[in-house]
């Protein structure tokens, strides 16, 4: 890429995690619908319609996203091996929280078992194709360093949690430092196996190994 078309991917990716801190924050603050419809309608139309549209405004193909089947298999093994590192992290919060005792109370809500494991798959398809596969390689592209683009965009993923902390589990202040602490680590995680990679399925598989723990465990 030229340094104008690596600087457009930056205006693009700043613009698209601007956007999504805005919009996906207010929708948070003003509106709850049930979570079957969030995460199925409304986060694929609010978060991937624009990558889409901005992929198609580049000239990128889908694989500029991760969307390929190359290094498929080496994906799967960088997240399961960093989705055991988050299960024992979940293990060490969980452990801490109770005063030195675990609870492994269920806290999934009132839809089934599998119904909720299928919304963490289609919740880590729309937020890591938005972020890991397009803000964080644009970012990368335009800085020239891997790690401060993670860094970059892993604050930008924190601070689009930060509404859902207080908006809707309505978190105390601790608990929801602890939450976002735990949610930028996870952002480092998924940019660090997505870069290895290049594969986006890396990146959603890592994301529902850790999102389960968080559940389960919390």
């Amino acid at each position: 890429m030229s340094k104008q078309t690596d600087t457009k991917g930056v205006k693009y990716a700043v613009s698209l995690a601007t956007y999504l801190l805005i919009v996906w924050g207010f929708y948070r603050f003003l509106f709850q619908f049930p979570e079957t419809i969030e995460e199925l309608v409304l986060k694929p139309v609010v978060w991937l319609v624009p990558v889409f549209y901005l992929l198609k405004k580049e000239g990128s193909k889908l694989s500029s996203v991760g969307i390929t089947t190359k290094n498929l298999f080496p994906a799967i093994y960088f997240a399961l091996g960093l989705g055991i590192f988050f299960l024992l992290e979940a293990l060490v919060v969980n452990f801490v929280k109770y005063g030195g005792n675990f609870s492994f109370n269920s806290n999934i809500g009132t839809l089934p078992l599998l119904t909720s494991f299928g919304l963490s798959f289609a919740t880590a398809v729309s937020e890591e194709i938005s972020f890991r596969g397009y803000i964080f390689t644009r970012i990368w592209a335009g800085v020239k360093s891997e790690w401060l683009a993670n860094i970059i965009t892993s604050f930008f993923w924190a601070l689009i949690h930060t509404p859902i902390t207080f908006f809707v589990w309505k978190l105390d202040f601790s608990a929801a430092l602890i939450y976002l602490l735990l949610t930028t680590l996870f952002g480092i995680g998924s940019a660090f196996v997505y870069a290895r990679t290049k594969n986006i399925f890396s990146s959603v598989l890592l994301h529902v190994l850790w999102q389960w723990p968080i559940i389960l465990f919390r």
